[in-house]
């Protein structure tokens, strides 16, 4: 793995953990951070990867965006706010929806602003007991951005979504979990094992039907049910063809686990 300034990239077997570590800065985000998580999550795909894991060093996974200059070359935030999502906050989020494995986040400690929307966008949201979620926006006289405000709203609700939006109080992982918004809460101390097995499980997996499912899953957010059931048709048509389903259905008349290679 390549070295990089504010993230760490961290391979053991099939699975990839990265981590935001600017721990100094609550793992605030900067263009230079989503550039630095890009150029890993596409490094450890050449290296196979078929899970990710997203996390964060220190007491918190991500406060959001980094609005003040470090005098190291960042200069906070721009005038134009929307230029800088339509540059940096969005492709990358695009990149994660679109990504062929899946993505499993630890959130290691709270969310704030925009670390929201990267806490919500994996498959998979581990978060310890002690953590919170929290759209910091309306505080700052701003709107939720990232993808915070689908993310909150599909999974949640409008009820819930404008609660946190508006008012912008701090939601514990454990009422996020109870609202749909996070999958697993576990003790602080346990967060990253225990995303880094999730992970593990399904890189053991048939990757080629686990991207499906990712964007089957997505794309029936916005379909009616005559289009899910093409979509699930057409999806059940390429995985038919994998040497994965192949394989199980040899485990199968063989009574054994199937090994599954992602192919």
């Amino acid at each position: 793995m390549a070295d990089y300034r504010f993230i760490t990239a961290q391979a053991e077997g099939a699975v990839t953990t990265l981590t935001l570590n600017r721990p100094d800065k609550l793992n605030a985000l900067t263009p230079a951070v989503f550039v630095e998580l890009a150029a890993a999550i596409d490094a450890a795909l050449a290296d196979g990867a078929r899970a990710l894991v997203l996390t964060g060093a220190g007491r918190f996974f991500c406060s959001g965006a980094d609005i003040q200059p470090d005098g190291a070359g960042y200069e906070g935030l721009p005038e134009d706010l929307g230029d800088l999502i339509e540059a940096d906050y969005n492709p990358f989020l695009r990149k994660l929806a679109a990504l062929p494995v899946p993505v499993v986040t630890a959130l290691n400690g709270p969310a704030a602003g925009a670390g929201v929307s990267l806490a919500l966008a994996g498959d998979i949201v581990v978060g310890g007991e002690g953590g919170y979620l929290l759209l910091a926006f309306v505080n700052i006289g701003l709107v939720p951005d990232a993808g915070a405000t689908w993310l909150i709203a599909r999974s949640a609700g409008r009820a819930r979504a404008l609660d946190m939006a508006l008012t912008g109080d701090r939601m514990p992982l454990a009422e996020a979990k109870a609202a749909g918004l996070v999958t697993r809460v576990v003790a602080d101390d346990a967060v990253l094992e225990t995303a880094q097995a999730l992970a593990a499980k399904l890189a053991a997996g048939p990757t080629r039907a686990i991207g499906l499912i990712r964007s089957q899953v997505a794309a029936a957010l916005s379909q009616d049910f005559a289009q899910s059931l093409d979509c699930e048709r057409d999806n059940q048509r390429i995985c038919g063809y994998t040497a994965d389903f192949a394989e199980a259905i040899a485990a199968f008349g063989q009574k054994r686990k199937p090994q599954f290679t992602g192919q």
